[in-house]
């Protein structure tokens, strides 16, 4: 294939017109697939099944050290179940807490416990003029919601292979007192599937910061997530980097098992500092008297141990990677050469991230919706919903079967053709309604 720009302008709008009619075809079939989000498949869910039955009315709720999981307490979680959580997060129990089902909402949490009262008894962020905070884009939109929410102003900070632009992050946190945090996929980033070299963990680690307040918001939430046995990325562990750099208190790390057990009904949990530790104690011993004991030791039943979790993971690896393996082949056999698209090939995670011509996401994706695919919106991946450059789009290969997953990303690969082609008919100034019209085709959504 040669890429479109060398198509002369006749030979555009021809291959314009007979996309078309393959896109009118896909608008007859009454599509209607959703790949809006990386959730787990039915196959997956079936995965954990057994974890349902491991508890039962007649089996013990007792911990190995006597704590009645029935009953109120325990704030920081069961023992148990620190010990699995700090085993998947690669840190030492002393240092986990572990809290209920959701891993963004200790985020909100920490977020909103800094806003109102502050960090380790710094002045609550809701009395300064202005707060900022580092977003790495493309990045989580979820992140993103978080600190729009709380009225904090957002900076772009680009992602490149190795992880952000590390130059600008250190400038930037060294500089300006008012950031207070940045936001971190440090493995199989959400969405590109990057996971941060090791001179960018220890860069962070070394980070000078003007605040005094300032965090990193360390969200490791694919840290077992791996595609592959024999290739996975691997990550330096940020807690004790910081330790050896002096700078402890540097950082909150969070996990879950939402997308290992059940999402929604798995169990999170934060590790810091034994000093940041107690400062988010001091909130949660008013907020709650303790989380769900009883899904903890249920998850501690079921896995046994972060061997056990492992091996979990590698069934989800064999569910997921057909589905990654098959998009990436059908990007590459409709966009390869073609010069109107490129990709990333994550070894785990649940995205692959799409870069199209400047200008045309928003348009690809409404295209794709038109004729039955819903996509991530296109802006989503940075800050406010808005893309600089109108690129960026958000694969979620994870939920549809493969057969409707074939349809999906042909059809997108189509639409990407189709908006291509009309970016750069429009930039040699051809209008292709109006060349449409003189060649006697009528294409009133073209």
């Amino acid at each position: 294939m040669r890429p479109y720009v060398e198509f002369e302008t006749e030979e555009l709008l021809e291959l314009h017109r007979s996309l078309l009619m393959q896109y009118k075809e896909y608008q007859a079939r009454d599509l209607q697939l959703n790949m809006a989000r990386g959730k787990p498949c039915v196959d997956q869910l079936n995965l954990s099944m057994g974890m349902m039955d491991v508890l039962s009315g007649n089996c013990d709720l007792l911990c190995e050290d006597g704590t009645d999981c029935r009953n109120y307490g325990v704030l920081d979680g069961i023992k148990e179940a620190k010990v699995l959580m700090a085993d998947m997060m690669e840190v030492s129990p002393d240092n986990i807490l572990i809290y209920g089902n959701s891993s963004l909402n200790i985020m909100y949490d920490t977020i909103s416990r800094s806003v109102t009262h502050g960090v380790m008894g710094g002045t609550p962020w809701a009395q300064l003029d202005n707060v900022k905070f580092l977003c790495p884009v493309p990045g989580y939109d979820r992140h993103f919601a978080i600190t729009e929410y709380f009225g904090i102003e957002m900076i772009n900070v680009p992602m490149t292979e190795d992880g952000p632009d590390m130059d600008m992050v250190e400038s930037l946190v060294a500089n300006d007192p008012a950031i207070k945090g940045i936001w971190c996929v440090p493995k199989y980033s959400n969405p590109q599937g990057y996971s941060y070299s090791d001179k960018t963990v220890r860069r962070f680690a070394r980070l000078e910061p003007a605040a005094k307040d300032f965090r990193i918001y360390w969200d490791n939430a694919y840290t077992v997530h791996h595609l592959y046995d024999d290739e996975q990325d691997h990550l330096i562990e940020i807690l004790a980097e910081c330790k050896r750099a002096g700078n402890s208190d540097l950082v909150y790390k969070f996990a879950s098992t939402s997308k290992i057990s059940f999402p929604g009904s798995g169990i999170a949990a934060i590790a810091t500092s034994h000093n940041n530790l107690e400062d988010i104690r001091h909130q949660l011993s008013i907020q709650t008297i303790g989380h769900d004991k009883v899904n903890q030791l249920r998850h501690v039943r079921y896995f046994g141990d972060i061997h056990g979790m492992i091996e979990h993971m590698r069934r989800h690896a064999d569910i997921l990677r057909p589905k990654f393996e098959l998009v990436e082949e059908i990007l590459e056999k409709e966009l390869g050469g073609l010069g109107i698209g490129s990709w990333t090939y994550p070894k785990g995670g649940y995205f692959i991230s799409f870069d199209a011509p400047e200008g045309c996401a928003k348009a690809i994706v409404a295209r794709c919706k038109k004729a039955g695919v819903i996509m991530t919106p296109a802006g989503a991946t940075y800050p406010y919903g808005m893309d600089p450059h109108d690129s960026n789009i958000r694969i979620a290969p994870s939920y549809p079967p493969l057969s409707d997953l074939e349809l999906a990303t042909s059809l997108f690969a189509l639409c990407v053709k189709i908006e291509a082609i009309r970016s750069i008919l429009t930039a040699r100034g051809v209008s292709i309604s109006s060349a449409n019209s003189r060649n006697g085709v009528n294409f009133p959504h073209a």
